[in-house]
C-alpha cells in the first residue's frame, strides 16, 4: 500500500504541474495501467466533436533549444556543442541526467513520473543479453553499450561532476529519451529566433527555463518528413535524420526531436486511437504554438479506454531495442538479410564494384516483412512486369528469368549480389557495354536501369543466387546460436527431462492408485454385495 500511495501522490503532483504550465487534458487523464505497467492516457469523459484530447504548449517541451536556454546547464552545453564533439540528442540526454540529480529541479514533478528501469537490452544482465546471440539485436545492443559507456566517460561524467558532484549513470536518461522522444514540427521562430533579445519570439514558461537562444546553434536535427504523426526513432537499422539548410521563410517548419510532457505518456498500439500534430496559429485548439493529441474516431471512443498512438511499423527487434517491449505475432516483424560492407571493401576489385553499386543504387541489405514470407521466398502475386523487364532487355541474348516476378527479394538487393560476385572479365564487359551506350547518346551518362541491364548481361544471376543461399545459411546458423550458452542449453534439456520424468511418475502413481481402488472395490463387492460398494 505504501508504494501505491507514493505513486498516486507523484501522479497528482504531476497533474497539478501540467495544469500550472498550461497543459489541458480536455477529455482524458493520466493514470496507472496496472501493477508494474507504468502509466497511460485514458479517456475520462465524452470527447468534443473536434476530437482534441490533450493540448501542450510547445514552451513545455524539452528540446536542444531548451537545454541551451537553461541558465544552469546551458553555457557549458553550448561550449560543448560549439566544439563539435556532441550532437543535440546527447545534449538532451545530458540535461535529463543533470536535472534528475538536482533536488530543486523545476522539472522534478515530471521526472519523478518517469520509469527508473527499462526492459530494453541496455538494461539486460549478461546472461539475458546472451539469449540474443545470433540476432541483429544482439550486435546492436553490444555496440550501444560500448558507445554509451565511452560517451559517458568522455563527456557526461565530467560535466555531471562539475555541476553537481554527483554519481549518476546516463543509462536512465538515454532510455528516457529514446522511449519518449517525438519528432516535433516547430515553427522556425522557435528554433532560430530573429532577435536574441526580443522576448516576443521567445515565450516565457512556468519552468523558468526560457531565455535567449543564439541563432547560430549548430548541428540541429531536422526530420525531412512532413505530416508524420508517429514516433520514429530508428537508429537500429541505420535511419539517419537529414540536415536541412533551408531559407528563413516566416512560416517554415523545422523538425526537432524532443520530449513533450503529457503526450509522451501515450503508449503504443497496433490500432492507434490518436495522432498528434502542432497547432502553430491556434486554429485547432485555441492555443497558439501548441501540440495536441487528436482522437482518430471521437464518436466511438468509450470512456475509461486507453488512448494509444503508433510508434511506427516496427518489428519486435526494433521495439525491444528502443522501447523494451515486444508484441505477440507482430505483423511488422521482418527478416533482415545483408552482405557485410567490410567484406566488400576487402574483396578484390572493390573500387570498381562499389562504383557499379552506386550507379545502380543497389542495397547491401533487404528487409523482408513477416507477411511477405507467408509463401516462403516466393510472393503470392506477380510484380509489374513492365517496370521490371526494362532492366533485363539489353541485347536480347539473355532471357528474362522466370523467377524474376516471383522472388520476394527486391531488385536493389539482387543487383548488389550480382555486382559483388562479378569477375574481372565480367566487369570489363559491363563497362564496355556502358561505354558504347554513352557514346551513342547525347545524355553522356548511363541511367540506373542501363547499368543494371549491363551487369545482368555480363554475369547473369547464377553466382548471385549462390551467394544468396550462402547468406541465408549464415543467417540460419546465427539464429540457431541465439538459444543461449551451451550451459543454458544443457540446463534446458535437463529441466525438460526432469519434467518428463515427473509427469511419467505422476501418471504411474495415478494408475497404481486406480488399481488399488479397483481391488478394494472388488473386495467390498465380494464381501458385502454391490449395494455397499
Amino acid at each position: 500500500m505504501g508504494a501505491n500511495h507514493e505513486s498516486e501522490a507523484k501522479l497528482q503532483l504531476f497533474l497539478q504541474w501540467l495544469q500550472v504550465n498550461g497543459v489541458e487534458l480536455r477529455c482524458c487523464t493520466i493514470k496507472s495501467c496496472g501493477p508494474n505497467k507504468g502509466f497511460g492516457v485514458f479517456t475520462s469523459c465524452a470527447p468534443s466533436e473536434d476530437g482534441v484530447a490533450v493540448v501542450v504548449p510547445l514552451d513545455l517541451s524539452i528540446t536542444p533549444m531548451r537545454v541551451l536556454q537553461d541558465p544552469y546547464t546551458g553555457p557549458r552545453c553550448r561550449a560543448m556543442l560549439e566544439e563539435g564533439d556532441v550532437d543535440d540528442r546527447f545534449l538532451m540526454i545530458l540535461f535529463l541526467t543533470v536535472e534528475r540529480l538536482r533536488p530543486n529541479s523545476l522539472w522534478k514533478p515530471y521526472l519523478d513520473m518517469l520509469p527508473t528501469t527499462f526492459g530494453s537490452p541496455l538494461w539486460f544482465t549478461e546472461d539475458e543479453l546472451a539469449e540474443l546471440k545470433g540476432t541483429t539485436l544482439y550486435r546492436a545492443s553490444v555496440l550501444q553499450r560500448k558507445n554509451l559507456q565511452a560517451l559517458y566517460d568522455d563527456k557526461a561524467k565530467v560535466l555531471v561532476d562539475e555541476l553537481l558532484r554527483g554519481d549518476e549513470r546516463s543509462e536512465r536518461a538515454y532510455s528516457i529519451f529514446w522511449t519518449r522522444a517525438l519528432n516535433i514540427p516547430f515553427p522556425r521562430s522557435y528554433v532560430f529566433p530573429e532577435s536574441f533579445g526580443d522576448q516576443s519570439n521567445n515565450p516565457t514558461c512556468h519552468t523558468g527555463h526560457c531565455g535567449a537562444l543564439k541563432a547560430e546553434m549548430a548541428g540541429e536535427t531536422i526530420d525531412d518528413r512532413s505530416g508524420e504523426t508517429c514516433r520514429d526513432n530508428s537508429i537500429l537499422f541505420g535511419k539517419e535524420n537529414s540536415a536541412d539548410t533551408s531559407s528563413s521563410k516566416a512560416g517554415e517548419t523545422v523538425w526537432v526531436e524532443g520530449l513533450v510532457p503529457g503526450i509522451d505518456f501515450c503508449n503504443h498500439g497496433l490500432k492507434q486511437a490518436a495522432t498528434w500534430d502542432v497547432d502553430q496559429m491556434g486554429s485547432m485548439t485555441g492555443i497558439p504554438s501548441s501540440m495536441y493529441l487528436l482522437l482518430a474516431d471521437p464518436v466511438s471512443m468509450e470512456i475509461d479506454k486507453e488512448i494509444c498512438i503508433s510508434y511506427g511499423n516496427k518489428g519486435n527487434e526494433e521495439l525491444l531495442y528502443l522501447y523494451g517491449f515486444i508484441i505477440d505475432i507482430n505483423p511488422n516483424d521482418y527478416l533482415m538479410v545483408h552482405y557485410p560492407l567490410e567484406l566488400l571493401q576487402n574483396a578484390p576489385l572493390s573500387e570498381s564494384k562499389e562504383k557499379l553499386l552506386e550507379l545502380q543504387k543497389a542495397e547491401l541489405r533487404c528487409l523482408l516483412p513477416r507477411s511477405l514470407l507467408d509463401n516462403g521466398f516466393y510472393t503470392g502475386y506477380h510484380k509489374d512486369e513492365v517496370s521490371e523487364r526494362s532492366s533485363f532487355s539489353w541485347s536480347g541474348q539473355r532471357k528474362v528469368p522466370s523467377y524474376l516476378h516471383k522472388l520476394v527479394f527486391p531488385q536493389e538487393f539482387m543487383a548488389a549480389l550480382r555486382t559483388i560476385t562479378m569477375q574481372d572479365h565480367e566487369i570489363k564487359k559491363a563497362t564496355s557495354l556502358l561505354a558504347e551506350l554513352v557514346g551513342s547518346t547525347d545524355e553522356g551518362q548511363a541511367s540506373e536501369a542501363d547499368v543494371r541491364a549491363a551487369v545482368w548481361e555480363s554475369c547473369g544471376d547464377y553466382a548471385a543466387l549462390e551467394l544468396l543461399v550462402d547468406l541465408l545459411r549464415a543467417k540460419m546458423t546465427e539464429l540457431e546460436e541465439s538459444s543461449g550458452t551451451v550451459e543454458n542449453d544443457s540446463k534446458l534439456l535437463e529441466d525438460f527431462h526432469n519434467l518428463e520424468l515427473e509427469e511419467h511418475m505422476r501418471f504411474l502413481v495415478f494408475f497404481v492408485v486406480v488399481d488399488v481402488v479397483v481391488v478394494v472395490c472388488v473386495s467390498f463387492v465380494t464381501l458385502f454385495g454391490s449395494d455397499d460398494c
